[in-house]
């Protein structure tokens, strides 16, 4: 089983926001999901980036492949492996 951190698009039309999210990397991208670790908002002036940096980096270690708009994320705040 692959397991991937991405983004769970959440909100209403043309206002999302997105909670980041440990998954099968075989579930829909809204579907299912194991872990919930933070969220990102980039309609708030400035964007607003929330995530439990100690899950991210436990889930990483352990196998899990960040998506790569994720992976971007993490660099702009330092969460790396």
């Amino acid at each position: 089983m692959a397991v991937k951190i991405r983004l769970k698009r959440m909100g209403a039309k043309k206002a999302p926001f997105y909670r980041i999210v440990v998954a099968d990397s075989r579930s829909p991208r809204d579907g299912r999901f194991i872990d919930e670790i933070g969220y990102y908002n980039p309609t708030t002036d400035p964007v607003t980036f929330k995530v439990n940096a100690e899950k991210a980096a436990e889930w990483m270690k352990n196998g899990a492949q960040p998506s790569d708009t994720v992976k971007k994320l993490f660099n702009k705040s330092e969460i790396t492996k």
